[in-house]
């Protein structure tokens, strides 16, 4: 164990790719436990790593989600809701934060949500008269909404690492949380946009807004369509997932019209772009989790949090402050690939609920991701509204504020999550 976590920590220090330094740090291990004829079934894992059926649905979704962004939706929903929300002081702010709800279905990634919306609408509430660094904060901090909000591809991932939760228990139990952190959001824009006396817009034309919102109810049906045929019964994770990529390629070519050769090809290309990297890490990450499991790492992890508290509420809170701590200077993905092998089986040790921890992990992670130094998506907002970083983390203070309550409520009220799995029992 000694020698992974020595290897571990020198190649994080010099900056080695994650999918590397995982493998890496795996064979180490593996060579302490049971030298070559340990090191021998590394190759074994890895395959069986990203050999499972239900994996199949992560190009898939993420293929969607190109393909919605070349044919124009989010253009379609920022009109409806600005057309809807016109007359509210700060209207597109509000509408920033509604628009990821509505495009976060069809993503299940904040850094795509922020790239959509954020080339669109931050330029727009720069023309209002929204400070840059505001838009980027509202941009960023709405868009992790994403992978909260099924179907998500943080949580096939994570259900494809630890499968002790089914995918379609944590697609309904991310309903919740992601309506909450919404709604969260949404209080701290009417207070900022109160505040800072935001611009308004004329009296709501709902003719307008009728009309706004018929070309977007083809689009918003992938989501509706993806979960009720997954919570109905009717088809697998990745039945439903090829089965929106085709409506998707329908809806783009004979509905919108918007679609060409070109652009699906560019799509095509940007989905083995980012599926290669999520399959990589994937099998990265089954020779660290079964290094982990060999090991008794996570028996020893849940041994050192015991002997801090055996309160389960301080657990918890200790758990969701080394989550944020670690997301700081990770993406997501690779924070939960690294550290879900060991703090998962820990946790359930402890008593906690699979299901419930897994809503907090991936909540906690990307609130993470909004988190200075790095936090990916807010750097990405500010690039794009052309502001420095620290004034766009200074802006974003409120909004994140509102999603350490949400971890709060989530972290300490667990049927808060499980209610809606349960009515799927």
């Amino acid at each position: 164990m000694t020698s992974a976590i020595v290897v571990f920590a020198v190649l994080l220090l010099i900056g080695t790719p994650i999918a590397l330094l995982m493998t890496l740090s795996g064979l180490a291990g593996s060579w302490e436990l049971g030298g070559l004829r340990f090191v021998q079934i590394i190759a074994e894992r890895m395959f069986s790593g990203v050999s499972g059926y239900l994996l199949m649905a992560i190009p898939y979704f993420i293929f969607t989600s190109e393909l919605m962004n070349q044919a124009g939706l989010t253009e379609r929903l920022i009109a409806f809701n600005n057309a809807l929300l016109g007359r509210i002081r700060g209207a597109l702010s509000h509408v920033n934060i509604v628009v990821s709800l509505f495009f976060s279905g069809l993503t299940g990634a904040a850094i795509t949500d922020t790239v959509a919306i954020g080339k669109i609408i931050i330029p727009a509430m720069k023309r209002e008269g929204y400070t840059p660094a505001y838009a980027a904060a509202v941009t960023a901090c709405s868009s992790i909404i994403g992978p909260i909000i099924p179907p998500s591809v943080i949580m096939v991932v994570y259900a494809s690492i630890l499968q002790n939760v089914s995918v379609l228990d944590l697609f309904a139990a991310g309903i919740a949380p992601g309506i909450l952190m919404t709604a969260s959001l949404l209080v701290a824009s009417f207070v900022m946009a109160w505040l800072y006396k935001f611009p308004r817009h004329g009296d709501t034309n709902l003719r307008a807004a009728a009309r706004a919102f018929v070309p977007t109810i083809p689009a918003l049906l992938v989501p509706v369509i993806i979960l009720g045929g997954i919570l109905g019964g009717l088809t697998t994770i990745t039945e439903a997932s090829a089965f929106a990529a085709m409506y998707t390629l329908i809806l783009g070519f004979l509905v919108y019209r918007t679609l060409t050769v070109r652009k699906v090809w560019d799509c095509l290309v940007a989905t083995v772009r980012f599926s290669g990297v999520v399959f990589f890490l994937l099998a990265s990450s089954t020779v660290l989790g079964w290094f982990v499991t060999r090991s008794g790492l996570a028996r020893d992890a849940a041994s050192i949090i015991t002997s801090i508290s055996d309160n389960w509420m301080v657990q918890i809170g200790l758990v969701n402050v080394l989550l944020i701590l670690l997301g700081t200077v990770l993406d997501v993905l690779p924070a939960l690939v690294v550290v879900a092998p060991v703090l998962v089986p820990a946790m359930v040790q402890l008593g906690f609920d699979p299901l419930h921890f897994a809503i907090v992990m991936i909540i906690t992670l990307n609130v993470a991701n909004i988190t200075p130094p790095v936090g990916m998506t807010l750097m990405t907002a500010s690039q794009i509204a052309g502001v420095p970083y620290e004034r766009a983390i200074l802006t974003s203070l409120p909004f994140y504020l509102s999603h350490l309550a949400v971890i709060a409520i989530v972290s300490l009220w667990p049927a808060f999550v499980l209610f809606i799995p349960g009515l799927f029992d």
